[in-house]
């Protein structure tokens, strides 16, 4: 009965039903909400890396797991190209000064494997680099590991067909036409040569201390759902959201006297409207 009751949930293709997957999220929101008290309370230090292909959904989840959390607990870094300097510098040095502190969980969109991904199939690096880089990451991810950081790694997965229909529906939609850049283009014609970088990637760094979790990412509600209930199982916690509390009455008006609201600048009430003036 159980497994037909939830036939019921999803159409005739397989996808989820938009209900059943806002209901899914507000819940595991909520459970998000109760790690993130967790993490506080006992100082923990949280690192998740998000990988994957362009348009693979890795942004979408990032947001769906901070939406409801606070902005000083949970940190999203998304690094740009590297300056002359940070070129310059050891190649890990730029994503160690944005590693979570105690109380703290930060969420990479793109992060070192930068190198193993894009660096090394667009030519971006040597060969030194690039093996140096994979002699030096496992290395890395394992100090990060006992100096008691909680490293979790998925890489999103998504088809090619997928991919080209999602490009297709950003280079359509003026809002979203600025998620296609020059390098999301060129990926799309050396599809295979990522699938190959990708492959040597896991192969490296698939470690016993830090491994790869692949979502099938092909329908996002999907792997949105899939990823964030594997991350809260990855974390065990307790529920400690405070109790609701007392909000304290405003203070009693002793005397004080507002200025006239012409003194103020108000933004222009396009929709609704502002204050009386005579307020």
């Amino acid at each position: 009965m159980r497994n037909e009751s939830k036939k019921h949930h999803y159409h005739k293709n397989g996808k989820i039903k938009k209900k059943y997957y806002e209901k899914e999220l507000t819940r595991l929101q909520e459970e998000l909400v109760k790690l993130q008290y967790w993490i506080k309370d006992q100082g923990l230090k949280v690192c998740v890396v998000f990988e994957g292909r362009d348009a693979a959904g890795k942004g979408g989840v990032i947001k769906r797991i901070t939406r409801r959390l606070n902005p000083r607990i949970a940190r999203v870094v998304a690094l740009g190209t590297p300056s002359d300097k940070e070129r310059q510098q050891w190649y890990f040095q730029r994503y160690v000064n944005h590693l979570p502190s105690a109380g703290e969980m930060v969420l990479f969109d793109r992060s070192w494997y930068n190198r193993a991904g894009v660096e090394r199939v667009m030519g971006f690096c040597t060969d030194e680099e690039y093996r140096e880089f994979i002699r030096t990451c496992p290395e890395f991810e394992r100090m990060l590991v006992r100096s008691g950081i909680i490293l979790i790694k998925y890489w999103f997965s998504v088809s090619d067909e997928e991919q080209g229909r999602r490009f297709q529906r950003r280079n359509k939609d003026p809002k979203r036409r600025w998620k296609l850049s020059p390098m999301d283009l060129k990926s799309r014609s050396k599809w295979v040569e990522y699938s190959r970088a990708k492959d040597a990637m896991f192969m490296y760094t698939n470690i016993k201390q830090s491994p790869w979790y692949v979502v099938n990412a092909d329908i996002k509600e999907h792997a949105r759902l899939n990823c964030i209930s594997h991350l809260l199982s990855l974390i065990p916690y307790e529920d400690l959201t405070p109790d609701a509390i007392e909000i304290p009455e405003k203070q009693v008006d002793s005397g004080y006297e507002r200025p006239h609201i012409s003194n103020q600048n108000w933004v222009p009430a396009v929709f609704g409207s502002n204050p009386e003036m005579d307020d």
